[in-house]
């Protein structure tokens, strides 16, 4: 089985190859943001709120 990777809204690059600047599309901090499905970073009391994941 194939795992989905998420790639970078903003320069189209998997979360472990993005050089952008990281903080939550939501409340801008920058504590333990991770890469989401939508190609946007959450951060982990945002993921939880919204019940976003982020690739495993």
């Amino acid at each position: 089985m194939q795992t989905l990777r998420f790639h970078c809204h903003q320069c189209e690059r998997e979360e472990e190859h993005c050089e952008c600047e990281r903080y939550c599309a939501l409340c801008f901090g920058a504590d333990n943001v991770r890469l989401c499905e939508d190609g946007m970073y959450y951060c982990l009391n945002c993921r939880e709120a919204c019940d976003y994941a982020a690739q495993e």
